[in-house]
């Protein structure tokens, strides 16, 4: 596991979570557009760079269905990690009396989010990015 994209997929996390939620409160009609998330996340976000083996054994596999595994790897860690969380009751969420939840740590109608979540976890550990050139103050500025 490499501590550098451990740390990419729960900064990744933490702000997907505060954009996803300051939409839920302009949904709600809130305008503040106030998102929140918790320090617990961080460190579940970040267990998205076990995703890493899992693409290795299907990057050959369509789009839609990686996405599915992802998906359902996702809600997998989201009903363990909520569970623990809640027997501890510090966890950050609770979706009881929400449609299609479970236990109240997760709910089936997200999957489309995390199926999503799944392939851009997968664009910024697996695949390179291309890189961007340099602008000529860098160029000048190395050559100093």
């Amino acid at each position: 596991m490499s501590w550098k994209n451990f740390f990419k997929c729960g900064l990744f996390g933490w702000c997907f979570e505060i954009l996803f939620t300051s939409l839920a409160e302009l949904v709600r009609g809130n305008f503040t557009l106030i998102g929140t998330t918790s320090l617990w996340m961080f460190p579940i976000y970040g267990m998205a760079v076990f995703l890493i083996p899992v693409y290795q054994k299907i990057k050959e596999w369509p789009t839609i269905l990686r996405g599915f595994v992802y998906g359902f790897c996702i809600i997998g860690t989201e009903l363990i990690t909520g569970t623990i969380l809640k027997f501890f009751h510090v966890c950050p969420w609770d979706y009881t009396g929400k449609l299609l939840s479970f236990h109240g740590v997760i709910r089936l109608d997200y999957f489309p989010f995390w199926f999503a979540v799944g392939l851009i976890y997968e664009q910024l550990l697996c695949e390179p990015l291309p890189s961007l050139p340099k602008s000529s103050f860098l160029r000048h500025a190395e050559d100093s």
